[in-house]
């Protein structure tokens, strides 16, 4: 077997497998990283799986935000397919999905209950005067204990329950035309059949 000689005559210094490695390795992790971030890209943030969806939905009792002496559990809704729309007067993008749910309601599409997530009462009811009330009714979560349960990181949230109570789809982020028409509209429909 003959080496290599280089211009001098001279054998090159073959460079030992610990060498080779130390800069295999980095660039093996940077391959798996890039691979995971390109991925990453084609992910939707407002797809996270939720731990909740095909379970019941967790129980409560809490006040009506238009008539506080009065309140609202979720085993008031047995036997019918709503939503649960978590949403606040200081949130920015409740505002984007609000005419929409307002639509829905006027078209009676399907019951709408709100969660009135950390809210001052007042705000919360003049917001709904001024924009106009989708909800059937709303709830006052003033602590934020219900939405914590729900497994709420922000608002809006909406969940999409059964008529045994079960939660099976949450959307987080904006209601928008297409969600409904392509994922929210459809399960309903299914939903109601069964």
């Amino acid at each position: 077997m003959s080496e290599a000689v280089n211009q001098d005559g001279l054998t090159p210094p073959v460079e030992p497998k610990s060498k080779k490695m130390r800069f295999l390795v980095p660039l093996a992790i940077f391959v798996v990283l890039a691979g995971f971030l390109y991925r990453g890209l084609f992910l939707n943030p407002r797809e996270v799986p939720s731990p909740l969806v095909n379970k019941p939905a967790p129980q409560f009792t809490l006040a009506q935000l238009a008539q506080p002496d009065q309140s609202f559990g979720p085993e008031q809704m047995k036997g019918q397919v709503w939503l649960l729309n978590v949403w606040a007067s200081w949130c920015v993008a409740c505002r984007q999905e609000h005419p929409l749910l307002v639509e829905l309601s006027k078209r009676k599409a399907v019951p709408i209950i709100g969660l009135n997530y950390k809210d001052k009462p007042d705000a919360a009811a003049g917001w709904l005067a001024q924009l106009g009330n989708p909800y059937d009714l709303s709830v006052k979560d003033l602590d934020g204990r219900v939405g914590i349960e729900y497994g709420v990181y922000g608002v809006p949230e909406t969940f999409l329950i059964d008529k045994a109570g079960v939660i099976r789809y949450k959307q987080i982020g904006p209601v928008t035309e297409e969600v409904w028409t392509k994922k929210m509209l459809p399960l309903i429909e299914e939903l109601r059949r069964s």
